[in-house]
């Protein structure tokens, strides 16, 4: 193992967090990091997309993470400047393990680390956890889910020929752990895959595939568990910067949605403790 990777002793865990202009995001999910965590066990890298405005110049002024920022994306699509920005963090990674996470992922408990590190360590075939969904639906949204599954999976794809298609989680659309909230051995990462932009698929996914085919095991966290540690505000950073990803996402009741669910972790009281930078 070349030297530079070499893992030190003190902090076990890396936790890299891309960014791209999303100033209010970045403090909640920042400030929640250092209210809930000892600093002491972790080092925090954020990589910024040459965000160039008012969020770039507060994560400069923040001296406990180390911030890198990349130039010359004008060409990337959004999913592309977050797996390369990933990548990117992972070159200055040197503890056992490595977590990615979104700014518009909240940590909302104290026993979240110890939680996440209970999970891993559970078995040391165990090379990565986390969850595919980290937002809690109604019942009668996930029974609705459960039963368009059904009917594509038993009826409409076969009738269609479609073989499974692109149903969630078969074939080539396999479920994969998501970037919102992903831990994993660091050496495992380097050793059999080609790290989070890999063929060009989302962040994450030929790295789980990878992983699996090398005989790991990929562990899945149900929403009800995880969601007692941190949330996810599903597409907040798309929402609430519309410009992103076009018109659709910046739709009035996603925005409602995105309001409500900043109440129900806090935003006022955190964003407002300057104390926490």
């Amino acid at each position: 193992m070349p030297e530079q990777y070499i893992y030190s002793q003190g902090p076990e865990l890396t936790i890299l967090i891309p960014h791209y202009k999303t100033l209010g995001l970045s403090k909640l999910c920042l400030r929640s990091i250092k209210l809930f965590t000892d600093l002491d066990k972790v080092k925090v890298i954020v990589i910024d997309n040459d965000s160039n405005d008012q969020s770039l110049e507060y994560l400069r002024s923040i001296n406990w993470i180390k911030l890198i920022e990349r130039k010359d994306i004008a060409d990337e699509s959004p999913a592309k400047m977050h797996a390369k920005a990933l990548d990117l963090g992972m070159e200055h990674v040197k503890t056992k393990y490595v977590l990615s996470i979104h700014t518009d992922t909240i940590v909302t408990s104290s026993e979240w680390l110890s939680f996440l590190f209970s999970r891993i360590k559970e078995a040391d075939d165990i090379a990565g956890i986390g969850s595919w969904k980290l937002e809690h639906k109604p019942w009668f949204k996930s029974m609705a889910k459960r039963l368009e599954h059904i009917f594509q999976t038993k009826i409409w794809f076969p009738l269609t020929r479609r073989g499974s298609g692109a149903i969630v989680g078969l074939g080539d659309n396999h479920y994969y752990l998501r970037s919102h909230c992903a831990l994993y051995q660091t050496e495992l990462i380097r050793k059999y895959t080609d790290g989070f932009f890999d063929s060009g698929e989302t962040a994450g996914k030929a790295l789980h595939r990878k992983l699996i085919e090398k005989g790991y095991q990929m562990s899945f966290i149900p929403t009800e568990k995880l969601g007692k540690y941190m949330k996810h505000l599903n597409h907040a950073t798309m929402i609430l910067n519309p410009e992103i990803a076009g018109k659709r996402t910046g739709k009035p009741k996603a925005y409602k949605r995105i309001m409500k669910e900043l109440k129900s972790v806090g935003y006022d009281r955190i964003i407002k403790n300057n104390d926490l930078d």
